[in-house]
């Protein structure tokens, strides 16, 4: 199955199932779904950032500083945000991530708009991401993801969603598990 035939709960503005689609007709018709980001560090407070593959259906070759995807139908948050840590990083064997906070995020278009539940996690085991999901990693220091912000002579291409995400987490004093 690809990705656009995944199938998804499709909600409301209050976050309450009102039915079930692809996803490609889910982006199509802008409907609202679910997703979870999950903010990972590594033993040394280091964050987890990659790039994504230019194959996504969603923000293609843009950098994220969450790893994460759609919540699947019938998924809870929790199942989500664990099944996607590990399966983007590549690793079994993960710790729960915590929920930290959830907002309804407006592409303004680009995909409609989408529940988002913000989670963390501390990962010390080696990674080895998707090849399909991600073209490039690292783990950078809270500096250096500050010298890569828009707005800095070094930015890079964010995905806006977890840019959001970032600036909700700061905002909240949330420099999280570092």
């Amino acid at each position: 199955m690809s990705a656009s035939e995944e199938i998804l709960d499709v909600v409301d503005e209050h976050d309450r199932v009102v039915g079930q689609a692809p996803r490609g007709e889910v982006y199509a018709r802008g409907l609202i779904h679910r997703c979870v980001f999950i903010r990972v560090r590594d033993a040394g407070g280091r964050v987890f950032v990659h790039r994504r593959t230019p194959t996504k259906l969603v923000f293609p070759s843009m950098y994220d500083m969450f790893v994460g995807g759609v919540v699947g139908a019938g998924e809870s948050y929790d199942e989500a945000a664990l099944r996607e840590a590990e399966e983007e990083l590549g690793v079994s064997g993960l710790p729960r991530p915590e929920p930290v906070l959830r907002f309804l995020y407006d592409s303004g278009g680009v995909a409609g708009k989408w529940w988002s539940a913000v989670y963390e996690v501390r990962c010390e085991l080696p990674v080895s991401p998707q090849v399909e999901e991600v073209a490039w990693h690292g783990f950078l220091t809270d500096r250096e993801l500050a010298e890569r912000l828009p707005g800095t002579a070094g930015a890079w291409d964010w995905v806006p969603d977890g840019l959001a995400a970032y600036e909700m987490l700061r905002a909240r004093g949330g420099h999280g598990a570092g």
